[in-house]
Formats: C-alpha cells, sequence, structure tokens
C-alpha cells in the first residue's frame, strides 16, 4: 500500500506580487470558492483527487461541478503542491499555457535567487 504523504501547499506569485490562482479564485462565487477550498484541504493531507498529469511538470485537478474547473499544478519534492493557475473546460488550452509559463518563471527564481 502506497504511503500517504501530507503536502504543502504554495501558490505561484508573479514578479509584480499578482497570484494567478487568487485572483481566479476571488472571481468565483462563494459556493463554488468554499468546495474548491474544501477540495485543497484534501490535497493537503495528501488525497489528491481527480487529477491528471499533463506533461511538463504540469499535472490538472479536475473538478466535476461547475463549468468543469481545473487547477493547474506542478508537485515539487513530492511534499509541495504548487498552484499556477486555474479556469474551466472553455479557457484549458490557454490555462495550461500559461501554466508552463509561470512553472518556468518560478523554476528560474528558484535556480537564481
Amino acid at each position: 500500500m502506497k504511503e500517504i504523504k501530507r503536502k504543502t501547499i504554495k501558490i505561484y506569485q508573479k514578479d509584480n506580487g499578482d497570484c494567478p490562482f487568487i485572483s481566479w479564485l476571488e472571481s468565483l462565487d462563494a459556493s463554488i470558492r468554499h468546495r474548491i477550498q474544501s477540495r485543497l484541504a484534501r490535497v493537503a493531507i495528501g488525497n489528491l483527487g481527480e487529477h491528471k498529469v499533463l506533461g511538463d511538470g504540469i499535472s490538472e485537478l479536475k473538478f466535476k461541478f461547475g463549468s468543469g474547473y481545473r487547477i493547474y499544478y506542478s508537485e515539487r519534492d513530492d511534499l509541495i503542491v504548487l498552484l499556477l493557475c486555474a479556469g474551466d473546460k472553455k479557457t484549458q488550452s490557454k490555462d495550461i499555457k500559461l501554466a508552463k509559463e509561470y512553472l518556468n518563471d518560478y523554476l528560474e527564481g528558484e535556480n537564481h535567487g
């Protein structure tokens, strides 16, 4: 049986201080925001639920309510889940591209400072 490890959730922040994930989350209805925050609480104890590895270090958490919400993240050192950005089924292609850009930016910052 695979051991479930607790995870630290970090939120990507751009150089200008903006957090794309937080901006998205705050734009949602309070009841949807609560459901997403509940899911993230489960992620923190190691239960990712429905998720998919997309490649290039990016994975997505999938939600079966609303308009097909997705959160794009990267797992770092098996213990950290870095939330990059989020969206819904309609914006999926654009969001994946942004997630890759944000991850590259994060990794560059990690290597230079």
